[in-house]
């Protein structure tokens, strides 16, 4: 019963973080509908990263739409 109260805050942090990658895009035709493209490693100056494509590439959208 001491455990539990320790267990709970744990559980609450890991909800936590599945909800914000569930809305990010997680494939390439994912990042391409949400007007995104694949970038190696980086994304340059007017874009920034919003999701994965695969194990090295990331989604990357303009900053102002």
């Amino acid at each position: 019963m001491r455990m539990l109260y320790l267990l709970f805050p744990f559980f609450l942090l890991m909800v936590q973080g599945a909800a914000g990658s569930f809305l990010a895009p997680g494939s390439k035709k994912q990042c391409q509908r949400e007007n995104g493209f694949c970038g190696f490693l980086k994304c340059s100056f007017p874009f920034v990263i919003s999701g994965k494509c695969s194990r090295f590439f990331f989604c990357c959208k303009k900053i102002w739409g």
